[in-house]
Parts: structure tokens; sequence; C-alpha cells
């Protein structure tokens, strides 16, 4: 969505606050999310294995690439639970499908990662 700027690019102030906002986006979800620490945790343990493991550098983006992936649909997941979150606690339909929605897209990177590890590790080893 275009703001009252357009979509120019509107230089390097600009930038760094949209990197502060960033940076701050992250703080939160570490600070407030227990998923997303744990999926860091992962990620900084399994980040290392799979530079480690990947023969080539496409192995490599994919073992690692996985994992960031699973970050970001987390990073999305708690965002679209805190929007309904600020409209009430109270029970609605539409927002437990849209929750449930959100969570279904995390496993399903999750699921992603699982499989590329195996797809690109069992080979070698079986």
């Amino acid at each position: 969505m275009a703001d009252a700027f357009g979509h120019l690019p509107r230089g390097p102030r600009r930038i760094l606050l949209a990197t502060k906002w960033s940076l701050q986006g992250l703080r939160f979800a570490w600070l407030y999310e227990s998923s997303f620490r744990l999926e860091v945790y992962l990620l900084v343990v399994l980040g290392p294995l799979g530079c480690w493991l990947g023969q080539t550098p496409i192995e490599r983006v994919l073992l690692v690439g996985s994992g960031l992936l699973v970050l970001a649909a987390e990073l999305l997941n708690s965002a679209i639970e805190a929007v309904i979150e600020r409209y009430g606690a109270e029970h609605h339909e539409l927002a437990g499908r849209a929750k449930d929605m959100g969570s279904a897209a995390v496993f399903v990177l999750m699921a992603n990662v699982v499989l590329t590890w195996a797809l690109i590790l069992a080979p070698r080893y079986l």
C-alpha cells in the first residue's frame, strides 16, 4: 500500500527508520513470544550445523534458509494474533480461524525444514 509519499524511495532516513521498526519488532517477538524464542534457539543450533553439513552453497542456503522462513512465519503469526487480541478476548469463529491458519503456516514451514534436511542429508547416510 502506498503512503503519502508514493512508492518512490525516500532516502537514507526512511531506511534507518524502517530498520529501527524492524529491530523493534524482533525485540518484541523475543520478549513476548516463547515460540519465537524456541525457534531462534533451534536456528542457533541448526544454522551452523547446516553450514557445516551442506556440501554446496545451494545446500547450505536450503538448510539454513528453511529455518529462517520459520522465523518469518512465526513473526507474521504473532502479528495476526496481536491484532486479533487487540479487538477483544471473546471467542469469534473468524478470529479463531485466522489464528489457527497462522499457526498452520508455521507448522507447514517446520515440515519444510524436516523435509529439506531429510532430502539433502538422508541420501548421504543411508
